[in-house]
């Protein structure tokens, strides 16, 4: 399994040491990540019961600002397809909410299932959804980079939505036309004038609690806010997400489909909420 990390002038040792243990994770084959356990105390995804969560009134609403001239490219790295942002600017970014600081918008990937009866990674009162977008940030000021942000407290935040089949979401149908180039893993196509906005719900209610990444490293450095209310896609859009491939070209085709991490416990943690349930 491919994954990009780069490497600057100013890396410390302690660094050099987390990203040790990040590519050492990374070796791991696809269902290994998938189901193994790091064994901290706030692991993601989780199942989030709607009559325990804590509702917040000091929660405000999240302050997202998107500009689609950020959007770079779409690499399919073996277990989604990212689209890929540019975070040398503050353009793209997201604050308000739980976070106390300013995120800038490094890439969005989604996960989905193989059936209509799976996908999601979270889920609320146990409703699975057939896919789930993440919206990944870092902290900026906090950080002087995403890999410093990845393996640090309150470094990253990440914005869940939910997709239900429905009506074809025509903001989404560009991301769908340009992915028969990528269908294997390790390919890249360039992919520009892009705003993420379009599959943010037009109701802001969210849940949010302090987890971690779901794929590797599966850092505990994340904010989660998931949206309460889901967005349409078609099923055509989903099959082409399902058309994609876990391998390179000129290997056995394997279908990139159940690409979700298995739930996690919550342990004492507390989802607090921007309405009362």
């Amino acid at each position: 399994m491919k994954y990009k990390y780069m490497l600057d002038c100013e890396t410390t040792a302690i660094d050099l040491v987390n990203m040790t243990l990040f590519f050492l994770v990374c070796l791991l084959d696809q269902q290994s990540w998938q189901t193994q356990i790091q064994g901290g105390s706030r692991q993601s995804p989780i199942d989030i019961r709607s009559s325990e969560s804590v509702h917040d009134p000091q929660l405000t609403p999240l302050s997202i600002s998107y500009d689609p001239s950020d959007c770079l490219q779409i690499w399919n790295n073996g277990y989604s397809f990212l689209v890929e942002f540019d975070d040398s600017k503050d353009n793209s970014v997201v604050s308000g909410g739980p976070l106390e600081n300013h995120y800038k918008l490094k890439q969005f990937h989604f996960h989905w299932g193989a059936e209509n009866n799976r996908g999601s990674e979270h889920t609320i009162n146990s409703l699975v959804y057939p896919a789930e977008l993440h919206l990944v940030h870092w902290n900026a000021e906090k950080f002087r980079t995403f890999d410093e942000a990845i393996f640090s407290e309150n470094g990253l935040a990440v914005i869940g939505v939910f997709l239900k089949l429905g009506r074809k979401h025509d903001g989404l149908q560009k991301l769908v036309n340009a992915l028969p180039a990528v269908k294997y893993k390790d390919s890249t196509v360039e992919f520009s004038n892009f705003d993420p906005s379009c599959m943010i719900p037009s109701c802001l209610d969210y849940w949010t609690y302090p987890g971690s990444l779901t794929t590797p490293p599966q850092t505990e450095s994340v904010t989660w806010v998931i949206m309460k209310k889901p967005i349409e896609f078609g099923d055509d859009q989903l099959s082409a997400f399902r058309s994609l491939l876990f391998t390179p070209f000129g290997e056995k085709l394997e279908n990139m489909v159940d690409n979700f991490r298995q739930q996690q416990p919550l342990m004492n943690r507390v989802v607090r909420a921007t309405i009362l349930q």
